[in-house]
């Protein structure tokens, strides 16, 4: 709970530091209510690479806090949960990469989800996020495409982009390889005229049964915007946050509901990203983020080619 006492502190802090605090969709709610700007991880990049402050502070896991200092390498970047990883963003072996490489020649690009290390942003020729993936791909000049590390996300780009050849990794997202088809259908059992909206980091399994499918602001928008009344949410439940807020705003928040699976899909890794520890990073500076040099050039590279190839 944020009390009266701790915003005022939070907006001294803020003004003291020069601080811009940029927060995910799937972090705690007073999170991102602190936060200037809330996001998905596209979107944030973008804001890293051009905000003009001295002070980051980034509500999320650990690869977008690396992302926005490899961006904006002048800029002192904190993380309020310095803990908070992503499994997935370890799940590649650099062997995959050297062997597709071997194979495969000057005829293959590493399209490197952000969800991933520094380490593999540098052995990739770019990066995408869920919402410029399949534009992105579609840009390679390449015709043979190594999609890592994520499984799901990487299927659903081959299903939308049949013209290119895109080999998979065996990573995923934990969360949302946990959503369960049955209680994607009990729901739409209940509520038969839901609309249901899943993320691609879904298993196939479970978008099957998705009427949209989109990355994180994509869902939003679509729940927002959409005419429907009921909707079945197949991501991580932080998003409930900001629909509500929008729906809220728009008038609707009496006519809408919104329904997420029995097992609530929740990111522990972002849950443990709370409004206090926002205030308490800045109130002593903990949770800076260093990247090794090593990868810097590297990764930064993937994320500026991603930036330019989005547009």
């Amino acid at each position: 709970m944020l009390t009266q006492e701790l915003l005022d502190e939070f907006k001294s802090l803020k003004e003291r530091h020069d601080a811009v605090v940029l927060a995910h969709y799937y972090v705690d709610a007073d999170a991102q209510d602190l936060a200037d700007f809330v996001g998905d991880s596209y979107f944030l990049a973008q804001k890293a690479a051009t905000l003009d402050c001295k002070t980051l502070v980034f509500a999320g896991v650990e690869f977008m806090a690396e992302s926005a200092k490899l961006l904006s390498p002048n800029k002192r970047v904190l993380m309020p949960e310095p803990t908070a990883d992503c499994p997935m963003a370890h799940m590649l072996r650099k062997e995959t990469i050297d062997a597709a490489r071997e194979e495969y020649g000057d005829d293959l690009a590493v399209a490197c989800y952000v969800n991933s290390t520094n380490e593999m942003k540098a052995w990739s020729d770019v990066c995408v996020t869920s919402s410029n993936a399949q534009h992105i791909v579609e840009r390679l000049p390449q015709h043979n495409v190594l999609f890592v590390p994520d499984l799901h996300l990487g299927h659903y780009i081959q299903q939308q982009v049949p013209s290119k050849h895109i080999i998979l990794n065996d990573g995923f997202c934990p969360t949302h390889e946990a959503i369960e088809v049955r209680e994607v259908q009990a729901l739409t059992e209940q509520y038969p005229e839901a609309v249901v909206c899943a993320h691609p980091e879904c298993a196939s399994w479970v978008l099957d049964h998705a009427h949209y499918i989109g990355s994180t602001s994509g869902i939003i928008e679509r729940c927002v915007q959409g005419s429907e009344d009921t909707y079945v949410i197949c991501t991580v439940h932080g998003v409930l946050h900001e629909i509500e807020k929008r729906v809220k705003e728009a008038g609707d928040a009496d006519r809408k509901r919104f329904l997420f699976p029995a097992t609530t899909p929740i990111c522990p890794n972002m849950a443990r990203v709370t409004g206090q520890k926002v205030v308490a990073c800045l109130r002593d500076f903990s949770g800076e983020v260093f990247v090794d040099e090593r990868y810097a050039d590297g990764a930064k590279r993937a994320l500026e080619r991603m930036l330019e190839l989005a547009k």
